[in-house]
């Protein structure tokens, strides 16, 4: 039986990836979408007469209260802007609804722990799950590199860097809530949560990072308030790596590598490399349709995605966080809390 399913936010990505992302999955069925206007609401260009808008233009009965008390409704998908993002998760999942929230998991380690531990005490108990949306988790390159890796034993070493500019008139520079960020590390946390969390798929749940240390800095004037980082990073088990992240450079690229005691894996775009054997991995879009299609298989089920599970989220937070802390105290080594899952 399909879920019903909203969408809380009209902007980009729900547009361009969500609203497309439901409609190609056979465990769900959009039936609303809410924005906080009606014009943002008529964005994503559904057809009226199937799926409901609601704003909090749009006058009585068709406010996100209204939204959420719908019986034939019981799923939603959350894309706001970071800092509003925990007050609309908590909202959905009181109401009942199960949720599946954009990355990161919350703008800051204190309020992504506090919204995690209050769900797993007040809400998971109800049988209303919450998972976190990391589409780079259902990469088919990264999970390809990722078994591979599986069989090499534990890592030596690792470099990790994913380099490019954000210019204006970009399309998602060009949002308010990104061109003038009040959240930590502005486009860094943004998007460096997506790097954390390849980097932390190939080197495993076994063996995370435990300390870093990072130095930071703002090189473009339109980036605040930091757009550059370069960190170098041990494991648990010893392994020792640099990560290098950056909005603010002329280079581009991205690329991970690991090296094993049976080998080394590196993985670049849709490119995987095994021990210098090139393989060219076939994608399925950005991830977020079989991102989508993954979580409502798991509610179908009656079950969680671990691979959607906020501690995951949490983790992958933590590592932007911690670097930019330590940028902050001049590559001061921090020891990292939440990386054991």
């Amino acid at each position: 039986m399909s879920i019903g399913v909203a969408i809380l936010g009209g902007g980009i990505f729900a547009r361009e990836e969500h609203l497309p992302a439901v409609t190609k999955s056979k465990d769900l069925t959009l039936k609303a979408i809410y924005s906080r206007s009606l014009k943002s609401a008529q964005s994503l260009g559904t057809d009226p007469g199937k799926v409901d808008l609601y704003s909090d233009d749009s006058g009585e009965g068709k406010g996100l209260d209204d939204l959420l008390a719908r019986n034939d409704i019981g799923a939603t998908i959350i894309a706001l802007p970071i800092k509003n993002q925990p007050e609309y998760i908590k909202k959905a999942l009181l109401a009942g609804k199960h949720v599946l929230s954009e990355k990161p998991v919350a703008e800051n380690v204190k309020d992504a722990v506090e919204l995690i531990e209050w769900h797993e005490k007040e809400i998971a108990p109800k049988g209303v799950t919450w998972g976190v949306a990391e589409n780079v988790r259902f990469w088919a390159a990264s999970v390809h590199a990722g078994e591979q890796r599986a069989e090499m034993g534990r890592a030596l070493t690792f470099r990790a860097r994913q380099q490019m500019l954000v210019e204006p008139g970009g399309k998602y520079y060009e949002t308010d809530w990104r061109k003038v960020p009040t959240h930590q590390g502005g486009f860094l946390l943004d998007g460096g949560v997506h790097f954390a969390a390849v980097l932390r798929l190939l080197l495993r749940k076994d063996d995370p990072i435990v300390n870093l240390s990072a130095q930071t800095a703002q090189l473009q004037e339109h980036l605040p308030p930091v757009d550059t980082i370069e960190a170098v990073a041990k494991t648990k088990s010893g392994a020792v790596g640099s990560m290098s992240m950056s909005v603010g450079t002329t280079v581009k690229g991205s690329e991970y590598h690991i090296g094993c005691e049976k080998g080394f894996v590196s993985v670049s775009g849709n490119i995987v490399t095994v021990d210098g054997k090139q393989e060219e991995i076939q994608e399925e879009g950005s991830g977020v349709t079989p991102e989508v299609r993954a979580w409502g298989e798991a509610l179908s089920n009656e079950k969680e995605n671990a691979l959607q599970s906020p501690r995951e989220a949490l983790a992958d937070l933590e590592i932007i966080e911690v670097c930019l802390r330590s940028g902050e105290q001049e590559g001061k080594p921090i020891d990292l809390k939440y990386q054991q899952l």
